[in-house]
């Protein structure tokens, strides 16, 4: 474990698990023990008193840094971090930027392991996520996953988990909040997500989400009727399923819906992966609140809304890896400068039902603002039922243009 020769001072990250001495491992008790001071959060290094070690509160590696280089008496120091060292961990971050000094990296219990355990479940199949300090899509990880251990923090991490929960129509999921875990005050308690309160899960805590009807479909393609659409237009089933393949979506994408109308497109990106940031950029006051109930009715809590007319609407905006134009206001070359200035190798689909707005696509390949576009054109016919017989009806043909 140690290296006694080491004639430099030595940096050990350690896992302490919930924060309890009973849920340290025999390995890290001794760590503590032995090393010369203890670096960490102040909760952490607080709940080590018992070991009467000096201690430095500090877990930014500059700062860490800095007391390493100013405390040369110290040889071996623990830096400890709560949980496990690879769940979350600072762990991560200090070892890439402490690499001369670290000498050794050592695993805790996760809280995630422990509720586990005492639930008496298995967790290799939960969806893991953490809401503590960061910003995830777990009301689409809820959905979508039998099984979700999600870490929670902060006083208001209760209310905010309940509200979200009833809001996209989850209030039937059975969760189990676990706080002050490992410690003689512990407490786990079960509730629906309809009967979560402010005061649950009220600073660092776990909770367990068993949802039974979790959505278990792959590449989801939603029919044009599942929409409330209003007198809005609409990207339709058979376009939108092209638009969505010609996209060549990735994980961590950030797509701008330009023209986002009821927000067909914008919620079917959206479906495909709790990861993917989905800007709808409408100015239509009826399209915005139908987007808003699209959003609602499927779960789509990472599509945000933007109020506005393109390209102004766009400018600050984080940079886009993905868009789709189904609506330009003729104003397609300015939007096209815009996402280009923000990204130039960014993806770009765009439909056109009019021969004017082909004409500003043309344009715009003139201006070199496209390159070498791909162009489709679509005519797609639905049957319909006439007495004792099916005509196909046709919809408008659409002409599809991505780069």
């Amino acid at each position: 474990m140690w290296n006694e020769e080491n004639k430099t001072t030595a940096l050990y990250l350690v896992g302490i698990g919930m924060g309890s001495k009973a849920s340290l491992t025999v390995e890290v008790q001794e760590l503590l023990e032995r090393c010369d001071c203890i670096v960490g959060a102040k909760r952490i290094i607080e709940s080590l008193g018992a070991f009467k070690k000096p201690v430095f509160c500090a877990y930014k590696p500059d700062e860490i840094l800095a007391f390493v280089k100013a405390n040369p008496q110290y040889r071996r120091i623990v830096v400890a971090l709560s949980g496990d060292v690879g769940f979350y961990s600072g762990a991560k971050l200090l070892r890439e930027a402490l690499k001369e000094y670290v000498a050794g990296t050592f695993p805790g219990i996760s809280s995630v392991a422990y509720l586990a355990a005492k639930l008496g479940i298995a967790w290799e199949d939960a969806a893991l996520v953490s809401a503590h300090g960061r910003t995830q899509n777990f009301i689409h990880t809820i959905a979508h996953s039998e099984k979700t251990f999600l870490l929670l923090g902060g006083e208001d991490c209760g209310r905010m988990l309940g509200e979200k929960l009833r809001y996209y129509g989850l209030s039937d999921v059975e969760v189990t909040l676990g706080s002050r875990l490992s410690y003689e005050d512990e407490w786990i308690q079960k509730k629906s997500g309809g009967q979560l309160c402010e005061e649950d899960g009220a600073g660092l805590s776990a909770a367990f989400i068993y949802n039974p009807h979790a959505d278990r479909s792959v590449c989801r393609h939603i029919e044009d009727e599942e929409f409330l659409r209003g007198k809005v237009p609409m990207t339709k089933s058979e376009v939108r399923a092209l638009v969505l393949a010609k996209l060549h979506l990735t994980e961590d994408a950030v797509l701008y819906d330009v023209g986002a109308g009821t927000g067909s497109v914008a919620v079917e990106a959206a479906c495909q992966s709790g990861t993917i940031k989905v800007y709808a950029v409408e100015r239509n006051p009826e399209g915005i609140g139908l987007i808003h109930k699209n959003k609602q009715k499927f779960g789509c809590d990472w599509i945000e809304v933007i109020e506005g007319a393109a390209p102004d609407a766009l400018v600050p905006l984080e940079a886009p890896t993905h868009v789709f134009i189904g609506g330009s206001g003729g104003r397609l070359r300015e939007i096209l400068k815009l996402v280009k200035a923000k990204n130039p190798a960014v993806r770009i689909v765009i439909t056109a039902i009019s021969l004017e707005t082909m004409g500003e696509v043309m344009e715009a390949v003139k201006e070199g603002l496209l390159l070498e576009p791909e162009v489709v054109q679509i005519q797609a016919s639905r049957s319909k039922r006439l007495g004792d017989y099916h005509m196909m009806t046709a919809q408008n043909p659409v002409y599809l243009i991505t780069e």
